[in-house]
């Protein structure tokens, strides 16, 4: 397990590197000049090119890609054209704020979505049976920012429920907290809910037509304990998979739901550097969420291990 880590570790590097480099050449080909969206547009041509000189825009696109290179070698993911701060700081301090936005909906997805795959397969053929499918069909397919708006709409906007936008504060109370996280965890949750939902249900009933669930059965088991106990257990690593792959995207599709509420974490921190043509801010923040992403991955074939003892790291494709 020691040595499976340590190589999957070392792994990760050429991943990085080659997102590093994807992403330095795709914030080149934004459209927009830096200089000139920071200075406004009363600039006059010879202050946009003086600040140019003073970013370094004015260099060939290999010296800026070397500096890039050379300045990740070293830990520093440069500094922010616009807000003037290290990008690692940027990031720590809206990390955390989209980290519980992602923790939140992974929660509602999962004690959502599991139980309703499972019952969906314990009555397979049934009317519940359909109706979850369906329901999980059009959460898949709902666009994230239209569920979003509708929820504004009806439960801020009409009703008065919830919070449209912002984050708010522990200062202000847990109660009002917990209030502004409702709605953005809901619509964010959506799709991997649905996912979980259809996932476990094609997992549950493979398992369930296994011999030993009928000998459990056979035993007088009740259905409940065939279920969670026997069934359940081994339906348990493709959904390991699907798990590792909703946290990842989670992190990376906040983007569109931070901006609708106006949550201040990663995404709005990227579309924020986007519309300002801050390409430093837009590197280390894709590059940092790349990482997490490698990591998530490798953390869910550890828990395969911990789910199934039979898994085997020794092979050269990792797992047999």
């Amino acid at each position: 397990m020691g040595k499976y880590i340590i190589r999957r570790l070392i792994d990760l590097l050429p991943t990085i590197a080659v997102v590093a480099v994807i992403v330095f050449i795709i914030t080149r080909l934004i459209p927009g000049d830096p200089a000139a969206v920071m200075l406004g547009p009363q600039a006059s041509v010879e202050e946009v090119e003086a600040l140019r000189e003073s970013l370094g825009l004015n260099a060939p696109l290999y010296v800026q890609f070397l500096n890039y290179i050379g300045d990740l070698l070293r830990g520093d993911f440069g500094v922010s054209l616009t807000y003037n701060e290290p990008i690692i700081q940027l990031i720590m301090d809206r990390f955390p704020n989209t980290l519980i936005l992602a923790i939140s909906a992974l929660i509602i997805a999962f004690m959502v979505g599991v139980p309703a795959g499972i019952i969906s397969a314990s009555k397979q053929n049934s009317l519940l049976d359909y109706s979850v499918m369906l329901v999980s069909l059009i959460g898949v397919s709902m666009p994230i920012f239209w569920l979003g708006v509708m929820l504004v709409l009806y439960f801020s906007v009409n009703l008065g429920w919830f919070p449209a936008t912002g984050m708010g504060s522990m200062d202000e109370g847990l109660i009002t907290y917990l209030k502004h996280l409702v709605l953005p965890s809901i619509t964010l949750a959506t799709i991997p809910m649905a996912t979980f939902a259809r996932i476990t249900r094609s997992s549950m009933l493979e398992v369930i037509s296994q011999d030993y669930i009928k000998t459990a059965r056979s035993k007088g088991l009740g259905e409940f304990w065939v279920i969670c106990k026997h069934a359940f257990k081994n339906a348990l690593t493709p959904l390991l998979t699907v798990l590792g792959m909703q946290i990842s995207s989670l992190l990376g599709g906040a983007v569109l739901t931070e901006t609708i509420f106006s949550w201040p974490g990663m995404g709005r921190l990227i579309v924020d550097a986007i519309d300002k043509r801050d390409f430093v801010v837009v590197q280390g923040t894709v590059l940092f969420i790349a990482v997490i992403f490698v990591l998530v991955n490798l953390f869910v074939d550890i828990m395969y291990k911990v789910v199934n003892p039979r898994v085997n790291f020794t092979s050269k494709g990792g797992t047999k």
